[in-house]
This record gives structure tokens, sequence and C-alpha cells, in this order.
């Protein structure tokens, strides 16, 4: 026994299983993430042929392809039911040059363990690539996006284990706008824009500036070369600590030398018209290159971060609640803008995952997943009306003939409803068990 103590690191003490540091493990664990250590931890401990295991694990895939699409800045409140095995995946679709930052609260602040892990997919052929996982004390991400896709950030407790959480994600720029007192509205021409009639194209951004303005290192590094061509004029590379190659060119001189190591917001230049650009206002050409060029556009805007306080009912998150109005609107993101993904009745119960600014985050009772304003809805906290059952009957945990029962329902008992789902009735039976009975 005392040789395969190292797979059960990590998994709660539920499970009778105790937990050992990262330094124990043997040299070809060390590379999988958290997330891959407990699964192996499970199938060490047979826990995989157990319904809870099994569970686990596929609930972890399935998030990936449900993930919810978000738009940065975004922050939610939601809540991991212990008694469920729980997976949440976030969709975030970035261009190359973003960084994308994500922070993860506990609520309240709890020792419990949460594997938080992201992944790249481009297309719906392209299968999730694992790229970071977060620190399992700090439990924040922070990512460079190398290529243009959809990243997803996943987010799932430990068995047995949960609680309610906050999540922040934000995108912010990987570089410093390269023109000293200027942003992004002074970019007069872009990168892929025509050039000779067409015969090439612009692999950079034109900024337009006052000549002598000072041209700011978009990043630490180190500078390369500095020349004079007759396309770009005076000219400065510099090679970013990633590995990037930026390019400063039609500078009107240079205040940099080679080898020159040089901090983002340094000053290395001043903006002119050298080369090509001799007949045009003063401008900084800036581009950037790795395994080629790409555009810097997405590297250098900057977004709002500050997202949205969440103004419904902390309460309401993890429960049950009903619609207040008829026609009530479920749409695919927390904006009256998105696209309305179905119509509810009045009653409809929905589970309330989670909530973002004004918005929840909810469930159908068939699955269906979208964003409902949280003022057209109200807690169970009530029936609406009561109703005689005519004959006798089974209370299931879902509103499906083939649900399993949780309690029976005499001939003649009277029943609170409190909601409804299409063909059944959400109702509080007479011995106070909550479950659907189709529709008299």
């Amino acid at each position: 026994m005392t040789g395969k103590r190292f797979w059960f690191c990590g998994l709660p003490l539920v499970l009778g299983i105790w937990g050992c540091s990262e330094d124990s493990l043997p040299r070809f664990l060390r590379s999988y993430t958290p997330h891959e250590r407990y699964e192996e931890a499970l199938h060490a401990a047979g826990l995989e042929q157990t319904a809870l295991g099994r569970d686990w694990l596929a609930a972890a895939r399935a998030s990936l392809e449900a993930a919810v699409t978000v738009a940065p800045p975004y922050r939610e409140e939601s809540y991991l039911d212990p008694r469920e095995t729980m997976a949440t995946a976030y969709r975030i679709p970035l261009k190359r040059g973003q960084r994308l930052e994500a922070a993860f609260e506990s609520e309240p602040d709890t020792s419990y363990r949460v594997f938080i892990d992201l992944f790249l997919t481009r297309g719906s052929d392209f299968a999730p690539r694992h790229l970071a996982s977060a620190d399992s004390l700090e439990r924040r991400l922070d990512y460079l996006a190398r290529r243009d896709g959809d990243y997803l950030i996943r987010i799932q407790p430990e068995l047995l284990r949960g609680g309610r959480y906050a999540i922040t994600i934000v995108v912010t720029p990987s570089l410093r706008f390269p023109v000293s007192g200027y942003d992004t509205t002074a970019i007069g021409s872009f990168y892929g824009d025509a050039r000779d009639g067409g015969r090439r194209r612009h692999e950079g951004l034109d900024i337009f500036a006052r000549r002598g303005t000072p041209v700011l290192a978009a990043a630490d590094g180190v500078v390369r070369s500095t020349r004079r061509n007759r396309l770009g004029g005076n000219v400065i590379w510099l090679r970013d600590d990633l590995g990037r190659s930026h390019y400063y060119a039609h500078l009107d001189t240079q205040a940099v030398r080679r080898g020159q190591r040089v901090a983002a917001g340094d000053t290395i230049g001043f903006v002119g018209n050298t080369g090509n650009a001799r007949t045009t206002p003063p401008h900084l050409h800036f581009g950037i290159y790795s395994s080629g060029s790409f555009d810097p556009y997405p590297a250098l805007q900057e977004l709002p971060t500050e997202p949205a306080s969440f103004t419904g009912d902390s309460a309401s998150v993890g429960e049950f609640v009903r619609v207040r109005t008829a026609r009530a609107r479920i749409r695919s993101l927390p904006t009256t803008r998105s696209t309305v993904l179905a119509e509810l009745p009045v009653h409809t119960t929905l589970k309330v995952r989670a909530g973002t600014g004004a918005w929840y985050r909810v469930s159908t009772p068939d699955g269906a997943v979208g964003f409902v304003a949280a003022r057209i809805t109200e807690p169970l906290d009530g029936p609406i009306r009561h109703e005689v059952v005519a004959d006798q009957t089974m209370l299931l945990t879902d509103p499906a003939p083939m649900a399993v029962a949780v309690d029976s329902v005499a001939a003649g008992a009277e029943v609170g409803v409190l909601g409804a789902f299409e063909e059944f009735l959400y109702v509080q039976g007479p011995n106070g068990r909550a479950g659907w009975l189709p529709a008299y």
C-alpha cells in the first residue's frame, strides 16, 4: 500500500483518503494538471466505477461542450452544489495579443479544492486543448492569447464539495500604446489595408501624431537593431520578453542603441515621416511579428474592465424561481440586445445557476440554458394556487413521465402549485415534499 499513496493526493476527507504535497509526486506525474491528477486518484481508488465518480468525470467533459458564452468584463455570482457532480465552463472569444484575466473567489472563503482550467477551441471540429491551470491558492488565471479562438474556463470542485463563488473575467491589452499621449483613435491605417493598388497589404498600424512626439516601447525587451532603410526610414526592431518582434518605422530620430534593454513606456524614438512616408503627415508605423506578422490592434485596444455588479437576489442563486410575467424572454447573453432563445409562459419554473448584473443565468427543467432579467422572476415562497388531485399519483423529480418518484400523493389530496413547465406542475405535496405532477 505504501507504494501507491501518491495517487491519493488531494481527495476530500469524506472519501477517507489522505493528502500530500506535489513534491512527493513522481516526476512523470508532475506534468499533469491538478484536475488530471485528481482524475488519476479517482481511477486508482476505483471510484471511477461508482456512479459518483462517473458523474464527476462526465460533468467535466459535458461542461466544455455546454460552455456559457460571456462578454467581458463579466462578473458572476454562482453556486456549486456539493450534492451534485457539477462543473461550469465559460466561453470567451479572444483575439491574438489580448490578455485574459480571471479571478475566482469562494463566498465565504473556504478551503475546499476547486480546479480551474483554461482551454482553446477553434471551430466545431477542434477539440478543446488544455492551455493553463489556475494557481491552487490564488485561484487566478492570467493568459496571453497567442491565436484567435474561443477560450474556455472550466470550474469544478472536488467530489462532495462546493458552495457559493464569484468569478470575474476581464480582457486587457498585452502591449502599451506606443505613442505618448495617444490611443487607438489616432490609428489612421489598419492591418491588412491594401497597398500599391492591392499588390500588397499593410502589415501594421499607422498611428498619426505630431512630429517629435515620443515613441514608447510597447513592452519590456531588448533593442535588436536601429537602422535606416528606404521604406521605413529610421526604424527600430525590438524583441520583447515573450519572443515577439516589434517594428517601429518612419521615426524622426531614434533614442536607443542596439542591445539596450528597455521597459514598457520608455522613450525609444520620436514620431516623424522618414522613408517612403515623406509625402504623408508624421506618423508611426507599428508592426508586430511572431512566425510572420499579425494584427497589433487587439494587443493595444483598451476595453472596459469594470463589470456590472449583481443587483438580483443572492439568496435565489442555486434555488428555483418562477417567472411572473407572460412571454418572459430567455436570452443568449445578459443584455436586451442579445438573441431571444425562447418566450416562457407565466409561472414557468427555472433553476437559478448564477447572477450577473441585473440578470439570472438559468436552466429550464429540460436543460436549456440562458439569461432572464431578475426583475421578472420571484422566489417560490408560496403557492400560486391550490389544486385537488383526482387520482392517486406519484410526485416526480423532473417534469417527465419516466422521472424518479419521490413521494406518493393520494386521491383527493390538496397540493400547492408553485410553478409549471409544459404539461407538468411543480407542487408542494401533503408531506411537504416538492416535485412534479402531470397537469390536470
